[in-house]
């Protein structure tokens, strides 16, 4: 019977997202009006017409259906944050709908080998939301294309699949954030930056790109080996770091790598810095301070995207703040928890600023602190003299480092404990604050 509910809860799910036709006919306003009224519908009206049959037992348990109200929310969210952008709503919501629709129709019905680093999801769940939100993504950025003043095929029929297949890694993330949220936040991040490039770019980067490319990948991969053999890295994380070293290399220069390698340095080195006291403690980093594929991701994700967009897009001013940015934000973050867990006398809660152990999620110490602001400072300052930021934009890397590091000490403390976010997302959420941040009070926009 459950498995049933399930079914028909899933259906009713897609079914919804067959709303999304109707953005090629309406005003911004009139589809945010209408994801309005579903979202007070499911909360309200819902629950007296016989909706409580599609109630999982989490939500009985809460007395409100959480999904079933977050779905019309983030569908409204999506209209307002890109009211011009019909399209990208519409694949954003398709990929929702559809793709995380299947994903638990087909984790259910076919099983199958589990996720290693999540067993509660399936292979067979993840690549049914790739398949599934790549398809009617694409379709619905087709068919919404004429309103949305149409952007080039490339991107109608590419960028949903690229976002449909992002969306399907953050789903199988070990968190309890809802994937109501997750799914459609993965997939316009995606479909947003996609949407930025420029095809008169790209065509001009294509005869520096491979040839940076191919530099970048034997520069970093020797890196790689390097960190691989210092014990700093894991294998995941040494791939990774290749990766992303390659991409910025290929999309910042030599000059924005440097800048990566010194914010690695200061993360490998305060790491290692008071570590008897951390293992004492217990609050030592995992693997002995090696860090992994998702701290690679983490902590470098938005800075990998940002210098790929400096190369692609008539932006790249704009792309190097939120690049730069998004390391001083990363680097200073880590050299905080780093040097506040080592020397740290002691440590307080942001959101109530009680006294608690030092490496409680969301603490915060005074040495930390001071420590966090002078790395920012220097990756600021080192980012200014290699000419990657002008001299104006200090003071925006600053604020904007200040700002991302705030907002993860907050949710740290309020939704990591609960098991909603965890350590990777609350650095990935620090470094994409502190870049957007940055570019903002810089007075430039992407």
């Amino acid at each position: 019977m459950r498995d049933r509910n399930e079914y028909i809860r899933q259906l009713v799910h897609m079914a919804f997202g067959g709303c999304a036709l109707l953005l090629r006919y309406l005003t911004w306003w009139q589809a945010a009006s209408i994801a309005a009224l579903a979202a007070l519908f499911n909360l309200f009206l819902l629950p007296r017409l016989g909706g409580r049959h599609l109630y999982r037992q989490s939500d009985i348990s809460r007395g409100f259906p959480a999904g079933i109200v977050l779905y019309p929310i983030s569908v409204l969210l999506l209209i307002l944050l890109f009211p011009a952008r019909p399209d990208i709503a519409a694949a954003a919501w398709a990929v929702l709908a559809f793709g995380d629709g299947m994903a638990t129709i087909a984790g259910r019905a076919i099983g199958g080998p589990r996720i290693p680093w999540n067993r509660e999801k399936s292979w067979a769940g993840s690549s049914a939301l790739f398949v599934a939100g790549a398809v009617t993504g694409a379709l619905l950025a087709w068919w919404c294309r004429p309103a949305a003043h149409p952007p080039p095929m490339w991107f109608t029929l590419g960028a949903p699949v690229l976002a449909a297949f992002v969306a399907a890694w953050a789903e199988s993330i070990p968190i309890r954030l809802d994937d109501n949220l997750s799914v459609p936040a993965a997939a316009a991040l995606v479909l947003w930056a996609s949407s930025l490039v420029s095809a008169e770019a790209a065509r001009a980067a294509l005869t520096s790109l491979w040839p940076a490319l191919g530099a970048g990948a034997l520069l970093n991969g020797a890196v790689a080996w390097a960190g691989y053999r210092a014990r700093t890295v894991s294998v995941s994380g040494a791939i990774c770091g290749a990766v992303i070293g390659t991409l910025i290399f290929a999309g910042a220069g030599w000059t924005g790598w440097l800048l990566l390698l010194a914010t690695f340095a200061a993360a490998v080195i305060t790491s290692r810095l008071g570590l008897r006291r951390k293992t004492l403690l217990g609050i030592a980093e995992e693997r002995g301070g090696r860090r992994g594929a998702s701290n690679a991701l983490a902590n470098t994700g938005i800075a990998a995207m940002a210098a790929m967009l400096a190369l692609l897009t008539e932006t790249r001013d704009a792309a190097l703040l939120a690049f730069a940015a998004a390391l001083a934000a990363g680097g200073s973050d880590t050299v905080a928890s780093e040097i506040g867990k080592a020397w740290g006398r002691h440590a307080y809660l942001i959101s109530t600023f009680r006294s608690v152990p030092p490496g409680t999620p969301g603490a915060v110490s005074i040495e930390g602190t001071a420590a966090g602001f002078v790395g920012a400072l220097v990756l600021a300052g080192l980012a200014v003299s290699l000419g990657i930021t002008p001299t104006a934009a200090l003071v925006p890397l600053l604020l904007g480092a200040t700002l991302g590091s705030l907002a993860e000490s907050l949710l740290g403390a309020t939704l990591e404990p609960r098991g909603i976010l965890n350590n990777d997302l609350l650095n990935f959420l620090n470094t994409s604050i502190a870049a957007g941040a940055a570019v903002l009070l810089a007075g430039g926009g992407l």
